[in-house]
């Protein structure tokens, strides 16, 4: 059994801080409370007792802080892969927006159609097939390489694509919000032939 674990990165945004619809192209840090959630997915991960034999990230801050600071929080290797498949998509002219003004430009339908089953705004510099594939295949990989534990820190973006590894993404959509929340941690395990979706979007 290959069991795959997929994690959103922390928190970046401070207390007070206005929230901002942050891409591919804003590179963050993790702020204080982001951290501390990075060392909560850390605390699970021992708690669960899943040791990754190899983590995969973003070649975004966010998420390497993420994985590491959760890794050496279980007492595991620091060491992670970035991967351009994981970065966070190209919102286009609403990169670092905040949200009400996304939400100006867009509109509410818009939004929700995103939120709730993954269409693409228009104007946003993404291509959803492209993840789509590479999901199915960095999945297929982890099992033909016969790795028993794999963690993926990501973002919110890339993350809703990931339940198209299943086979069912629209069933999939009909019983779970497809978001994740900062912190949150997702599990798939790969059992006679087919992926399955163990847990979607708990926070530690």
């Amino acid at each position: 059994m290959t069991t795959l674990i997929i994690c959103r990165h922390g928190n970046t945004f401070a207390p007070g801080e206005t929230p901002r619809r942050v891409g591919m192209r804003t590179d963050l840090p993790l702020s204080d409370s982001g951290r501390v959630q990075a060392e909560k997915i850390g605390a699970w991960l021992t708690g669960q007792n899943l040791k990754p034999q190899m983590t995969y990230t973003s070649e975004l801050t966010r998420t390497i802080e993420t994985a590491q600071i959760a890794l050496k929080n279980a007492g595991l290797s620091p060491t992670t892969f970035a991967l351009k498949l994981f970065n966070e998509i190209d919102y286009g002219a609403d990169e670092n927006q905040p949200e009400d003004v996304v939400q100006a430009r867009l509109g509410v339908d818009a939004l929700a159609a995103w939120d709730e089953r993954a269409v693409v705004p228009p104007g946003w510099n993404f291509d959803p097939a492209a993840t789509i594939t590479g999901w199915r295949d960095f999945a297929a990989h982890i099992v033909a390489d016969e790795q028993e534990c794999v963690m993926v820190v990501t973002s919110n973006g890339i993350a809703r694509f990931a339940p198209h590894i299943t086979g069912d993404f629209d069933g999939f959509a009909k019983t779970h919000g497809i978001k994740m929340a900062t912190g949150a941690v997702s599990v798939f395990t790969f059992e006679y032939g087919l992926w399955h979706v163990v847990s979607w979007n708990n926070r530690p």
